[in-house]
């Protein structure tokens, strides 16, 4: 995806999961605080067209982004419980998420985490590898070729 070519990626990606250091040092209150934060700066960014406009239902995404979270990073299997099977790549089907818009919720994700130390424990020793894992797993959810590059309508 470097370079900002589009290419789809056939499978998960093949990164090491984030530590269960995270959860045991934020706890299930600190993991959706900070997806809260996420979901309210990616509502004010450059790909807010993609989330709900409707303050609540925003919040209701992020509640369930963070069960995702809250299993991923070492805690219960909220999301399991809550929803079913992730299925994240299907459930993002239905959205054109280019590599630009990737980016720019890797920079609001970004953002949270430079807060997310201070605010809700963090450890400062996982931000880095955590946010490979953004890179990686991101990388994935891209499913629409930018405009004017070979497979958009424009660039065919």
């Amino acid at each position: 995806m470097a370079g900002g070519s589009f290419s789809l990626i056939p499978g998960p990606p093949q990164v090491k999961r984030p530590s269960p250091e995270i959860f045991a040092a934020m706890g299930e209150a600190g993991v959706f605080a900070m997806l809260e934060d996420f979901y309210t700066r990616l509502g004010a960014s450059e790909i807010a067209h993609l989330f709900p406009r409707d303050h609540a239902e925003l919040m209701e995404a992020s509640a369930k982004s963070g069960a995702f979270f809250v299993g991923l990073l070492g805690g219960p299997p909220l999301y399991h419980q809550r929803h079913g099977p992730p299925m994240m790549r299907a459930r993002h089907q239905p959205f054109a998420i280019t590599d630009s818009a990737r980016m720019e919720w890797l920079r609001c994700f970004g953002q949270t985490l430079e807060v997310a130390p201070k605010r809700w424990g963090f450890p400062d020793e996982h931000v880095r590898s955590f946010r490979l894992w953004l890179s990686e797993f991101s990388a994935w959810m891209v499913n629409t070729p930018e405009e004017g590059e070979p497979g958009s309508a424009s660039g065919e």
